[in-house]
């Protein structure tokens, strides 16, 4: 069970990303591999799929929250993105990995939140 900071985090950043004019395509989209967060499309782009990680942390943490994508967490987004590709029947579409950092108070309110597009390859 995801801990309240994180499913907060979740529907804040898919505000976060309808707010700026992306089309999300799946939310929570689990396979063996693991969960991905978000997957949506820019306005503009329909062919390109950003792969949406949501860290969430409260303030005065010591750790940025994209100091949570470890090297084996990537790789497992990887492979489920191969999964969902496959159960989407997508194919010739661009992909960018991003990390959407959001920060609560001890209230659970949003206090900053930072979209980082292309976090990692």
């Amino acid at each position: 069970m995801k801990p309240m900071s994180g499913i907060l985090g979740e529907v804040y950043a898919a505000r976060f990303l309808r707010d700026r004019g992306y089309s999300l395509r799946a939310a929570n989209f689990g396979c063996r591999f693991g969960e991905l967060d978000i997957v949506a499309s820019p306005s503009e782009q329909d062919d390109l799929l950003a792969v949406v990680e949501v860290k969430a942390r409260l303030e005065g943490s010591m750790l940025r929250p994209i100091e949570a994508v470890t090297a084996q967490k990537v790789e497992r987004i990887k492979l489920a993105t191969r999964v969902y590709l496959q159960a989407a029947g997508l194919k010739d579409v661009q992909l960018r990995f991003d990390v959407i950092e959001v920060w609560l108070n001890e209230q659970f309110e949003v206090t900053r939140v930072e979209h980082l597009p292309n976090a990692y390859t």
